[in-house]
């Protein structure tokens, strides 16, 4: 089991140095920079500023190096201070000071949309397979594919509209005004979760439907196989007999999903985060793609890309830990 974990840490690490060529690499596509978007939105507001300044200000901040500089400094502070970069919008401001909080509370939204989505599907997934073409089994392969054709953000618009219009409660944020700009305490904690239910629920309703449909699948193919046909003609209790072999076995590609469920949930909090008005990376991100905010663009994509690492690596060990034969593969 040790080999494995230090095999996967090993592929882990080397996944992570092609990731920053590759977002690096990708923010720096776009014609232009921040200096330039900066001059043209001065310019646009009546303000003075000229290609003079442009270059002045490139020159301090180091966008005039050539790229493959610009991406050695920046793995430099990332490896040895933990340092981002700056984030030009609207001052240079160290990425570490602004960013943190953020990617808290988006890592606490989508892991605790995860938990749902996994609780939620797992149960649903064995009720379906087990009472297969019931009429339960019918309901829920309704509403699950109306979970997976309809988009995260049109069911955020839909729930505010009637929770404004019945209830009178605006619902945007995950914070009331009050605890907006507050300190951490514990009253800003419960309000917090007062207000993060209902976009982690919605999050949690497209990987849900899509999730139901695994575990569903996966389930009636083992319950099929002869050694629960066998199991069963020895008269083993129902009940143990679903639960010793055929859900475990029906795990390893639901436990598999972790790898790209995670990300998933993150890249639609993204779209969201920007709907529902929420102090998430996305509407950051978003801000930072516009403007051409490379390194703190970069940043995020990032953090997304490592949780898609992380999430694989910790997908591959539970798969290690539910069938032993995948660690000698």
């Amino acid at each position: 089991m040790l080999h494995f974990i230090l095999r996967r840490l090993i592929w882990m690490v080397v996944t992570f140095f092609i990731t920053t060529m590759v977002v690096f690499a990708i923010i720096q596509l776009p014609p232009g920079d921040f200096m330039t978007s900066y001059v043209e939105r001065v310019v646009a507001e009546g303000g003075q500023a000229g290609q003079d300044t442009a270059e002045s200000l490139r020159r301090i901040y180091g966008l005039d190096q050539p790229a493959p500089i610009q991406y050695l400094k920046w793995m430099k502070g990332i490896i040895t201070r933990g340092d981002l970069g700056l984030a030009f919008d609207p001052n240079p401001t160290p990425i570490n000071r602004i960013i943190w909080e953020r990617v808290w509370l988006t890592m606490g939204l989508c892991l605790g949309s995860l938990l749902i989505t996994w609780l939620i599907a797992f149960f649903i997934g064995i009720y379906s397979a087990v009472r297969q073409y019931s009429l339960g089994d019918y309901a829920f392969t309704f509403l699950g594919f109306i979970g997976i054709a309809v988009p995260s953000f049109l069911l955020a618009l839909v729930l505010m509209y009637l929770r404004f219009k019945y209830f009178g409660i605006t619902t945007t944020g995950l914070f009331s005004n009050e605890y907006i700009n507050a300190p951490w305490s514990l009253g800003r904690f419960a309000d917090l979760l007062k207000n993060i239910w209902l976009p982690m629920l919605i999050l949690a309703m497209e990987g849900t439907a899509t999730l139901v449909r695994v575990m569903r699948a996966n389930l009636l193919d083992e319950l099929r196989k002869p050694y629960v046909i066998t199991a069963r003609a020895k008269g083993l209790p129902e009940t143990r007999l679903l639960l010793k072999y055929p859900v475990r076995l029906a795990l390893n590609p639901f436990v598999s999903t972790l790898g790209w469920t995670l990300p998933n949930l993150m890249s639609g909090s993204v779209i969201l985060g920007v709907v529902m008005n929420l102090p998430t990376t996305g509407p950051m991100l978003l801000r930072a793609l516009l403007i051409q905010d490379m390194y703190l663009a970069g940043a995020v994509i990032l953090i997304l890309s490592m949780l898609t690492i992380i999430g694989t690596l910790l997908s591959d060990l539970l798969l290690a830990w539910l069938d032993p034969r995948i660690r000698y593969q």
